[in-house]
This record gives structure tokens, C-alpha cells and sequence, in this order.
């Protein structure tokens, strides 16, 4: 079972899109050969929200479009124990992503789409701190989208 709980903070998210994502974060840990019961969370804030978590969480006081908090590196305290892999929380600015819509000339639930799985690739472990790892990253998150369906014209 994926279990994901969503919250939205903003009330700018359609609640039926909660299910295309969770469509969309399902298909890609199949991709990812993600077999095992696995849960995380989606949320949605605002830009004074998301700042917040940024500067108290890393050190950035600035507005950013998604943040990842991955669970994993705790997993070995819960060994023995039959839980589902925990990955984490994504957070999404609903502002920010409305504001990249635009400039990119997609639909809002298409960079709800986009966000939610780059969030769900960071709780996976991928990164994009260097030219090697953003091209990496940014190569599976195009082939999963596109793969999926959502696409920029989306």
C-alpha cells in the first residue's frame, strides 16, 4: 500500500487533484522499484509559510517553489518492526507554483505534478547539488512525466 496524506494549507488546491498526484507519486515508485509498503506527505503553503520553514530549516530565509524532509536516515531505529517505509513530507508553495505555470506556460495542476515528484525524488535520495546529479535528476523526473503523461503542454 502508498499511503499519502495530503493538507492544504491554502485552500488553492482542487481536492480531485490530490488523486492525479497521487497517481503520479504511485507510478513513479513503481519506476523507482519502490515494492514495499511505503507512506509520505504533501503539503500545501503559502509563500510566507514556505519561507518560514526554509529559514528555520535551512538556513535559507527566502521563498522557494518545494521543500523535501526525507525520514529515511532514521529508518534504523524501527528495525524489527513491521512498518511501512516512511519517506517524508513535501511541501509545496501553491503561490510560487501558480507563478511558474505562468512562466512556463503549463497548467497549475501540471506544476502541482511537476513539484510533488521532484519532492518525492529528494525523499528518494536524488539531489541536484552538482552539474552530474541535477542531470540525473532532472533526466529521470522528465522520463517519469513523460512516461506518465504529464507533460509540459499539460
Amino acid at each position: 500500500m502508498f499511503t499519502i496524506d495530503f493538507s492544504d494549507h491554502t485552500q488553492n488546491v482542487d481536492p480531485k487533484w490530490y488523486e492525479h498526484i497521487r497517481e503520479l507519486l504511485n507510478f513513479a515508485k513503481t519506476k523507482e522499484g519502490i515494492s514495499e509498503d511505503a507512506e509520505l506527505s504533501v503539503t500545501f503553503v503559502d509563500e510566507e509559510e514556505i519561507q518560514a520553514i526554509n529559514k528555520e530549516y535551512r538556513n535559507k530565509d527566502r521563498v522557494t517553489d518545494v521543500i523535501s524532509f526525507a525520514f529515511e536516515e532514521q529508518e534504523e531505529l524501527f528495525e524489527g518492526v513491521d512498518l511501512p517505509r516512511v519517506l517524508g513530507d513535501i511541501i509545496i508553495c501553491t503561490d510560487v507554483a501558480k507563478a511558474q505555470a505562468n512562466e512556463y506556460n503549463h497548467s497549475f495542476e501540471r506544476e502541482l505534478g511537476f513539484l510533488a515528484l521532484h519532492g518525492f525524488l529528494h525523499l528518494l535520495g536524488y539531489d541536484h547539488m552538482n552539474d552530474e546529479e541535477e542531470r540525473e535528476m532532472f533526466g529521470r523526473q522528465k522520463i517519469i512525466l513523460n512516461e506518465f503523461g504529464l507533460t509540459r503542454d499539460s
